[in-house]
């Protein structure tokens, strides 16, 4: 049994899910991007979440998402499942898309510790090798939206979705940088600094090495149904907070400890079937228990 996982609402996170045995089952097409982008945007409002940078790569996807009002597990659930079943049917495939692995969410405790993943995110396709600018990747990428607060657009699915069901024949996207971050003028100019700046690096760095990158029409060639070459390290640690201020992660470790010390123990009375109050940010319990939580 995994450790439980106290959601909070008003939280940064870092989502990341890879496709199973690494296959390029999002690999960048017209269909998946609009596939990709149109779940994105119905789960991200109808679970009340504001999404601040996505990037689907080939075989994994990560977004930098604010958690308004504690609903990310029903996003990450709902988001997952729609992708799943209509990608499967794009492909043609009937076994699961996803990783068996749980998906990889990472509370972000400072500002500073934000805008460091939304750099992540966005230099994940130059970081990879695959293209020498972040424009350049031809997949679902938000950076372009978010500087020049512009919405991004996708249009129902007509390979899935009945065109008579319940789904919205269009959906907006309109990436956010909440007042949480400060001034969004700031932000946006920080951030494209430091994206342009990493760009910069890790074209020396491919200087220095002799090497070059993958590009933007080898990506496209790409048969869904292949993989990378390269060994996957396995095993290797699962972080849940990203704090770079060493007091703040300690901190949120000392955080995270109580929150299971205070849940087991009213887990415990709670099968006894003894009175039991849960610490705040039990959500599973809460949603379809209906457990009591501590104020």
């Amino acid at each position: 049994m995994t450790l439980p996982r106290d959601i909070h609402p008003g939280t940064f996170y870092l989502v990341t899910r890879r496709c199973t045995q690494r296959q390029f089952l999002l690999r960048p097409d017209d269909a998946t991007n609009n596939n990709f982008l149109y779940c994105l945007a119905v789960a991200a409002e109808r679970c009340e979440v504001d999404v601040l940078l996505p990037c689907a790569m080939s075989n994994h996807y990560h977004a930098v998402v604010y958690d308004r009002v504690g609903n990310l597990p029903a996003f990450t659930e709902y988001f997952h499942k729609l992708v799943a079943k209509s990608q499967n049917a794009l492909r043609g495939r009937w076994e699961n898309l996803w990783a068996s692995e749980q998906v990889c969410i990472v509370r972000l405790e400072g500002v500073a510790d934000v805008l460091a993943k939304l750099v992540y995110v966005a230099t994940n396709p130059v970081e990879g090798g695959l293209v020498e600018k972040v424009h350049h990747w031809p997949g679902v990428h938000g950076l372009g939206a978010l500087l020049s607060d512009r919405p991004l657009t996708a249009k129902r699915p007509g390979h899935f979705f009945r065109t008579d069901g319940r789904m919205p024949e269009a959906v907006t996207l309109r990436l956010t940088l909440p007042g949480e971050l400060g001034d969004a003028d700031a932000v946006r100019a920080e951030l494209r600094s430091r994206v342009e700046e990493a760009e910069r690096s890790l074209a020396e760095q491919r200087m220095r090495d002799g090497r070059r990158v993958l590009g933007r029409r080898a990506v496209l060639q790409q048969s869904w149904r292949d993989s990378p070459a390269t060994h996957e390290p396995r095993r290797n640690l699962r972080p849940r907070i990203a704090a770079r201020s060493e007091w703040a992660r300690v901190e949120a470790c000392q955080r995270v400890r109580e929150f299971v010390k205070a849940y087991r123990a009213a887990r415990a009375r709670w099968i006894a079937g003894l009175a039991a109050e849960f610490p705040p940010g039990t959500y599973w319990l809460r949603r379809f228990a209906n457990v009591r939580i501590a104020t």
